[in-house]
């Protein structure tokens, strides 16, 4: 977190925004508030023991606060606890997109090299059902993030991630021609446009939790909905939207991981793959980012509950370059 330090026993002060807050009681019957503080550099756990609303104001998700408390070590991560909270005024001079976590690049961006591959689709019955799902779900894709928490849950994340895949894909068709390439960045460019209904999302870019219909069916058969809907709007074959559907099902490689199906044709298993490696290739780049070189990083619950090593032999300004020639050149 972009705190300003104010004394060597982890006092700090800064502004940041309220990613979720929630009222709790404690045992002995007094009101507090459990809250996920965010900025551009991620986010933190913070307590505000001995709760008063008349004292503190009213505090909801999506606002932006200037706080000052001491960071202190629970359970291998760092906690806030909360001296002082107030929202930000005019005179505070600060804007909600500059404490909200984004990916490197700009929507409009990401979308237009995402359009521009579909454009160069041989298939037209596979460039037509891309386009219009891309069409029906355009101003939230700019925005949206991949996750609520975990991987790529930034603002723009979900393209990001879809256009790190778009890449891959397009490499791996080139090393084995035998690919259907149409299909598989069809399956790439879909598999994941049904989150934009699985989270309660601010026009900040930040997740607040999932949406009933995110927790009752989820992207992965909402998803295979909506391929369904739009390819027969189209007259879409039914063969073409069979696969397509199996890929969206069977994205998750495996039903532990919430398939519908495992993968049963070749275009899915490299989707699935592929997908599986980005997120973890994200989530392990950024955990080990967060501790210093020669350090271990908690358990990661998420990664078989492993601790990451950061080795430091990439600093960040070449990272930075790598992942600007990989995932905006073609």
């Amino acid at each position: 977190m972009n705190f300003t330090s104010l004394n060597n026993n982890g006092a700090v002060d800064g502004f940041c925004l309220v990613k979720t807050v929630d009222r709790k009681i404690t045992a002995k019957g007094v009101p507090y508030l459990d809250l996920v503080l965010t900025d551009s550099s991620g986010e933190i756990g913070a307590k505000l023991w001995d709760f008063k609303e008349e004292l503190h104001g009213w505090i909801g998700a999506n606002n932006l606060v200037r706080v000052r408390g001491t960071v202190s070590r629970f359970n291998e991560s760092d906690q806030l606890r909360v001296e002082k909270i107030r929202g930000v005024t005019a005179e505070d001079d600060v804007r909600v997109e500059d404490f909200v976590p984004c990916a490197p690049y700009k929507g409009e961006e990401m979308l237009s090299e995402i359009l521009g591959a579909v454009g160069g689709f041989k298939n037209a019955e596979l460039k037509e059902l891309v386009l219009a799902a891309i069409a029906e779900r355009r101003e939230r894709l700019l925005y949206w993030p991949a996750a609520f928490k975990l991987h790529h849950a930034v603002r723009g994340g979900l393209l990001y991630h879809t256009l790190t895949i778009l890449k891959l894909a397009a490499r791996v068709c080139e090393i084995y021609p035998f690919v259907d390439r149409d299909l598989l960045l069809t399956g790439v460019v879909l598999h994941d446009i049904a989150k934009t209904e699985e989270f309660e999302v601010s026009e900040t870019g930040v997740a607040k939790g999932y949406s009933p219909d995110g927790t009752l069916i989820g992207h992965i058969v909402r998803g295979a909905m909506l391929v369904e809907r739009v390819g027969r709007s189209l007259g879409v074959s039914e063969e073409t939207l069979m696969l397509v559907e199996h890929m969206i099902l069977s994205h998750h490689g495996e039903p532990d991981f919430g398939a519908a199906v495992r993968p049963m044709f070749l275009e899915a298993e490299i989707l699935a793959e592929l997908d599986l490696m980005d997120s973890r290739i994200y989530e392990m780049a950024m955990a080990a980012d967060a501790v210093q070189k020669g350090e271990f990083t908690p358990r990661q619950w998420a990664l078989d509950n492993r601790k990451l090593y950061n080795h430091g032999r990439v600093d960040a300004a070449v990272k930075a370059e790598i992942f600007e020639l990989y995932c905006l050149t073609t």
